[in-house]
């Protein structure tokens, strides 16, 4: 199986974020995996877009999202990357129940974590974000178990 990639770019507006979950879950669909996984995937995404536009750019619609899904025999890579203004505390942004903004619950790394293989953040202030999520193809995942 050769790579499949889709690259594509966004606003940073909230209804954006459905847009994301429906290329992921289509690109998804020549691969082995239960609704369980699909949900994961799409949770995942969801959270990875939604920090992009509610952290990097502060819920801006002016800012632009970046989203690369890539598919082959090793399973899925997904990279969702903003220009906002960057974390400046990658550690501690990754912890549970911490959030800049005191409405959210501060879960997003968390989820991500938990539900994809691997998970990769590279931010800089005043630079963006650089999301990068793993999901290993079902038949290797159950290979490794």
């Amino acid at each position: 199986m050769s790579r499949n990639v889709v690259k594509m770019e966004f606003m940073s507006l909230p209804e954006n974020v459905a847009l994301a979950r429906v290329v992921v879950a289509t690109m998804l669909a020549g691969m082995d995996c239960t609704l369980s996984d699909l949900d994961d995937v799409k949770v995942a995404v969801s959270e990875a877009v939604s920090n992009a536009i509610l952290h990097g750019y502060q819920n801006r619609p002016h800012g632009r999202v970046y989203l690369m899904v890539a598919v082959d025999e090793n399973g899925l890579e997904i990279v969702v990357e903003d220009y906002g203004r960057g974390i400046a505390d990658v550690a501690q942004a990754m912890t549970p129940s911490f959030s800049t903004l005191p409405e959210r619950m501060g879960l997003g790394f968390a989820f991500m974590q938990s539900l994809m293989d691997r998970l990769e953040v590279d931010s800089q202030v005043g630079r963006g974000t650089r999301v990068t999520l793993f999901k290993m193809a079902p038949a290797l995942a159950r290979a490794v178990q």
